[in-house]
């Protein structure tokens, strides 16, 4: 079954989603916040999703960011819709930064890095990863 990431916005939302065997993390979609609900139900009807990982927005000194309310009420309005599938915070400090230093790395053109959809994927995509890292230190110990 896949995990799948959620870095939520204000107007767009980047998704990321891992094979089934949960091994790599990948760029999934970027879609209007507007629409991100009804897609994530098609998703999960189409898709066996184990779990959803969604960004805590924070600033830098931990406090929550202007966005944490919207994120607030995104999640339980999932998880009253869709309990059989857990949605859980992560923590999402820098990834936006750390997306910009991949896209970068990777050797994107400044019109591509520009991309703020991309962005949107690659923070997601940047947050499943870090996830199931965390997970499988945790498992280890």
């Amino acid at each position: 079954m896949r995990i799948l990431s959620i870095d939520y916005g204000r107007k767009r939302t980047g998704l990321a989603v891992t094979d089934p065997l949960q091994i790599v993390a990948g760029g999934l979609a970027t879609v209007s916040t507007s629409t991100l609900f009804d897609y994530l139900k098609d998703y999960v009807s189409r898709e066996q999703v184990e779990r959803i990982v969604i960004g805590e927005p924070r600033q830098s000194n931990g406090e929550p960011s202007e966005n944490m309310e919207r994120v607030r009420q995104f999640v339980n309005r999932w998880r009253k819709a869709v309990p059989d599938i857990p949605i859980e915070y992560y923590d999402e400090r820098y990834t936006s930064v750390l997306a910009h230093q991949a896209m970068l790395a990777g050797g994107l053109r400044k019109k591509a890095r520009q991309d703020k959809a991309l962005v949107d994927e690659i923070s997601a995509t940047i947050i499943l990863q870090s996830f199931m890292e965390s997970r499988r230190l945790g498992n280890r110990q």
